[in-house]
């Protein structure tokens, strides 16, 4: 009987035993009470010095910062956390979830996107670095919430509204010191909303995915279920943590564990900080596990033997027995010496580069996953592994194709307790992707008879980048398309010869009437029109992070095809980047 089930069925049978927790706060008080005084972040003083910070400190400062915000006001309120990756961070999300409804946002964001959100969000309270903070006030009148409550993680508070976190968090401790229960009286419902997340940066039209705690807590004991966590475990955190995909399986999965946690002082410091810290795991997106590859392979090729050299290719097959051990040992070594396991998501990776890591005796395993999943959907597991593959559904969730072409692709759907509840305000949206307890994830894939998926394309319009950063289109052509001299503009994902990293182009039609006026009258040329279009793509860049930027655009001369809605077609005529 058991030699005709498939893989995924297969793997039902030997998930990894873990014990249920469906809300943050319960989750932080299991492990503070089983992994007491064991290590949960290894951290860097203002010397440079690496200390410990237990799971018990950690619950305090979760319950002292936690029981001040709710002294504040705060509780059942919107509390937004921006910021680079720090304890400071992870204390604040987690307290405001369990008081509030958290509001992470990314800290690369124009200004105006952060305002906007904190205005959709109708956010009380922002916890941050004093850098964002700063940006703000740049433009405070534009907020809604004129009272809202600034928390500086650099303790700064020469701002209005502006407080210091060692203040609050001392503030807090002394509440809880003179009996305050407030905070641990806290009941948190875990199927209520309590993670509002920001998946577009589009200044006129923020979609906010809503997520409950019982979403994320699925995914994580999900995760457990298929590669196993050990305690003896260090990840290391260099991806964004306002992104599920860090959020929940590079901070909230080692929490619940009983490993630890250590972060990346920058992408200049990965390489030195590795050789500190020497972390066990490392969750990446695919740009950077290319990057340590190449490195590898070139650091091979400079060391060993003339005779077994090859230029810019990787030499390790065909080295003899004895020759690999020590390349093996070495390789471990210039990434720390404890280096078990990489964990790549957020866009597809060449197979071969997986299969060269786990030759070397680095288990890299890869995964689907999006935002509206809390994030993770699929992955290669500790039991089964395809290196082209996105891997096996994860326990508790379904994938199927929606009307396969003849080839078995379609749209991938998904249906799980990892599913968000919808979009923040927008029915209409959130029905569009919602039927039948099925959300359609937009995705293009296959599922193979053992269950593998594969990734094929997408069906929506964002932009994947190489190293995992999504771009929406819709937020680029927003900008574009607010400038007067412009009349409307596509802006779509190509490649070049090559190069298989995704830049972001644009298609611009000019308003020429407006061009006129702006001329005082006289027809524009094309060159003029050029010239004035290719201000208006450095001035929408301004506005943008570097890897949103406009690459290239070309000026048209007649109108976008459309469809009986008047809505720009994103296929077809209208694809082609002619120069």
């Amino acid at each position: 009987m058991s030699k005709n089930l498939s893989v995924a069925e297969k793997l039902k049978t030997k998930y990894h035993k873990c014990e249920e927790v469906t809300n943050f706060k319960d989750m932080l008080e299991r492990s503070a009470e089983i992994y007491k005084t064991r290590t949960a972040f290894k951290l860097k003083d203002k010397n440079g010095k690496i200390y410990s910070q237990t799971y018990e400190s950690f619950k305090n400062d979760v319950f002292a910062l936690g029981t001040k915000l709710i002294e504040d006001g705060f509780l059942g309120k919107r509390i937004a956390v921006i910021g680079k990756n720090s304890y400071m961070w992870a204390v604040s999300y987690l307290a405001a979830s369990i008081v509030g409804i958290v509001v992470p946002l990314d800290k690369e964001l124009h200004t105006d996107d952060i305002i906007n959100f904190l205005n959709v969000s109708e956010a009380s309270c922002m916890l941050g670095d004093d850098k964002n903070i700063r940006g703000v006030f740049e433009k405070f009148g534009d907020l809604k919430n004129q009272n809202i409550i600034f928390i500086d993680f650099d303790d700064k508070d020469d701002l209005k509204n502006t407080f210091c976190y060692s203040t609050k968090l001392k503030d807090g401790y002394s509440l809880l010191e003179n009996g305050n229960k407030e905070f641990e009286k806290i009941n948190v419902d875990p199927d209520e909303m309590r993670i509002l997340l920001f998946t577009s940066g589009t200044t006129g039209n923020a979609k906010g995915v809503c997520l409950s705690q019982r979403n994320i807590c699925s995914n994580i004991l999900s995760t457990y279920g298929i590669v196993k966590v050990l305690r003896k475990d260090l990840f290391f955190s260099i991806l964004p943590l306002h992104h599920t995909y860090e959020c929940t399986l590079g901070f909230l999965l080692p929490i619940y564990s009983g490993a630890s946690i250590c972060y990346c002082e920058g992408l200049r410091h990965i390489l030195e900080n590795i050789n500190e810290f020497h972390p066990s795991v490392i969750l990446c997106v695919p740009l950077l596990l290319e990057n340590v590859h190449k490195n590898i392979v070139k650091s091979m090729n400079k060391t060993l033997p003339k005779k077994y050299q090859k230029e810019n290719e990787n030499p390790f097959d065909d080295l003899p027995f004895i020759i690999k051990k020590v390349v093996k040992r070495k390789i471990k070594n210039t990434l720390g010496g404890r280096l078990r396991v990489f964990i790549v998501g957020a866009a597809s990776i060449n197979p071969n580069i997986i299969k060269d890591f786990d030759n070397w005796n680095l288990n890299t395993l890869q995964g689907y996953g999006l935002t509206e999943c809390s994030p993770l959907v699929a992955g290669n597991t500790d039991f089964y592994k395809k290196e082209d593959s996105a891997g096996l559904p994860i326990p508790n969730v379904e994938y199927k194709i929606d009307n396969p072409n003849d080839t078995g692709v379609g749209e991938i759907l998904v249906k799980g307790p990892n599913v968000m509840l919808g979009y923040y305000n927008m029915p209409e949206e959130t029905n569009k992707v919602l039927k039948d307890g099925w959300f359609h994830t937009g995705d293009l894939g296959k599922i193979d008879e053992n269950g593998y998926l594969y990734i094929t394309g997408r069906c929506k319009s964002v932009i994947v980048t190489k190293n995992g950063k999504n771009i929406y289109p819709e937020e680029v052509e927003y900008y574009l398309n607010d400038n007067p001299l412009v009349s409307e503009s596509l802006v779509l994902g190509m490649k070049k010869d090559n190069d298989d990293e995704t830049y972001v182009n644009a298609q611009i039609l000019p308003n020429i009437e407006a061009i006129t006026e702006y001329l005082k009258g006289s027809v524009p040329t094309k060159s003029e029109i050029k010239k004035l279009m290719s201000d208006v793509v450095a001035s929408v860049n301004s506005k943008l992070p570097n890897y949103k930027h406009i690459k290239n655009f070309i000026v048209r001369d007649k109108e976008f095809e459309k469809t009986t809605t008047q809505k720009i077609k994103r296929y077809g005529d209208n694809m082609k980047m002619e120069k």
